[in-house]
C-alpha cells in the first residue's frame, strides 16, 4: 500500500499520543533529505554546468515545489505529512477527543491549508533568511558598501538583531518540546498549534481504511479522458511517494551520514582526510559570445579589464579577478565567469603578494 508502506504497524496499547522521540524523529527526517539532494544537484552542476547549472541556481525553488506536491498528496490521502506518515502518525483537528476521524477522512480545509503552508513555506522562508544573513555578513566583512551609506547602517542593525531573533525562535521550539515531555502541552512543535491540529498514532482501523482506499483507487475504472489523466497523475505521484517512502526506510542512516559528512562543522576534518593535489586549469573553456575572454596581461582582471585590485582567486577554477568583480558576479550567477563551474561566495580566496 503506497501511503502506509511496510513500516506501519498498529498503535501500541499505551495510547494514541506519540512519544517525543517519534515526534522529533519525524521532524528531522525531511531535514536530512534536503542536504543529500542538494549535494547530488551540486555534483551534477559541477560535472556539466551548461546542462545542470540551473538546477543548482534554482534548487530552493525546485525543492519547495516538489515538497509542496509531496506534502499535499499525503495530507489529502493520509491526514499527515510525509514524515509523519512514515512514523505511523496522523493529524487530527484540535478538540477531537474519543471519536477520532479516520486518516482517510482528511483534515478540514482550514487545517489542511494551514498545515500545508506551515510545512512547506516556513522552512523555505527560514532557509532564505539564513542565506540572506550569510550574504550580508560577507558584504559587511569585506566592506562592499560605503561606510556612510544608510543601507549599511540598516543591515548592520539587522545582523546585530538576528542572533537574538533566532535564539527566541529556537527557544520557542525548545520550551514547547519540554512542555510536551512533561505532559503540559498537546504539541511538541508550535507549528502544529498554529495549524490547529495535533499528532496521534495510526490505529488498526486507519491502516485498514488506507489500504482499502488505495485498492479502490487502483482498481476503479475510469471512462472520461479527464478522469483518466487525473487517475494517471495520482498513480504516478503515489508511485513516487511509495518509492521515496520505501527508499527512506532502507537509507535513513545513509541520509543522516550525508547530512553529517557535508555539514559545515566537519569541513575542516573532511579536507584533511580527502586532500588532493591542486587540479590543473581547464584545457577547454566553452566560450559564449557574451562571456569574458582572458586578457593578455596576467595583472588585468578578466571582468573589468583593468589592473586587479584586491586580487581574489576562485577556488573552483583557479582564475584571479578583482574582489569586487568576482564577488558581484558570483553572487548574481553562482558560477565562475570563465569556466561556468558552480561557485559560491565561500569559494573566493583573497591573494596576498609580498609587496602588500
Amino acid at each position: 500500500m503506497a501511503e502506509v508502506g511496510a513500516h506501519l504497524t498498529a498503535a501500541p496499547a499505551g495510547g494514541d499520543r506519540p512519544s517525543v522521540f517519534e515526534a522529533v524523529a519525524q521532524d528531522s527526517l525531511m531535514a536530512a533529505v534536503k542536504p543529500a539532494l542538494q549535494h547530488l544537484v551540486k555534483v551534477l552542476a559541477e560535472s556539466n554546468p551548461a546542462r545542470y547549472g540551473f538546477l543548482w541556481h534554482w534548487f530552493d525553488e525546485i525543492y519547495v515545489l516538489l515538497d509542496l506536491l509531496l506534502q499535499q498528496h499525503y495530507l489529502a490521502r493520509c491526514s499527515a505529512s510525509f514524515s509523519e506518515n512514515f512514523y505511523s502518525l496522523k493529524r487530527i483537528p484540535m478538540g477531537d477527543g474519543k471519536q477520532q476521524p479516520l486518516a482517510t477522512a482528511g483534515l478540514p480545509k482550514r487545517q489542511h491549508w494551514k498545515s500545508l503552508l506551515l510545512l512547506v513555506l516556513v522552512p523555505y522562508l527560514k532557509g532564505k533568511l539564513e542565506k540572506l544573513v550569510s550574504s550580508l555578513r560577507e558584504e559587511d566583512e569585506y566592506s562592499i558598501h560605503p561606510p556612510s551609506s544608510s543601507w549599511k547602517r540598516f543591515y548592520r542593525a539587522f545582523l546585530a538583531a538576528y542572533p537574538y531573533v533566532n535564539m527566541t525562535w529556537e527557544g520557542w521550539f525548545l520550551v514547547q518540546q519540554l512542555c510536551y515531555i512533561l505532559g503540559k502541552a498537546e504539541h511538541h512543535s508550535p507549528m502544529l498549534k498554529l495549524a490547529g491540529v495535533r499528532l496521534v498514532r495510526l490505529t488498526a482501523e486507519d491502516i485498514q481504511a488506507l489500504e482499502k482506499k488505495w485498492a479502490e483507487t487502483t482498481s476503479s475504472p475510469t471512462h472520461s479522458f479527464t478522469s483518466r489523466v487525473q487517475s494517471a497523475l495520482r498513480r504516478a505521484l503515489g508511485g513516487i511517494a511509495f518509492s521515496l517512502s520505501t527508499g527512506l526506510s532502507v537509507s535513513v542512516f545513509f541520509l543522516q551520514f550525508l547530512d553529517w559528512w557535508y555539514s559545515s562543522e566537519n569541513q575542516e576534518t573532511i579536507k584533511s582526510l580527502t586532500a588532493l593535489p591542486t587540479p590543473p586549469p581547464p584545457v577547454h573553456l566553452e566560450q559564449e559570445p557574451s562571456s569574458a575572454v582572458l586578457p593578455s596581461l596576467r595583472t588585468v582582471c578578466p571582468l573589468c579589464r583593468k589592473v586587479r585590485v584586491n586580487a581574489t582567486a576562485l577556488a573552483t577554477s583557479g582564475f584571479v579577478f578583482c574582489y569586487r568583480c568576482a564577488y558581484g558576479y558570483v553572487k548574481a550567477h553562482q558560477r565562475c565567469p570563465l569556466t561556468g563551474y558552480a561557485t559560491e561566495l565561500q569559494h573566493l580566496v583573497k591573494l596576498y603578494s609580498p609587496e602588500s
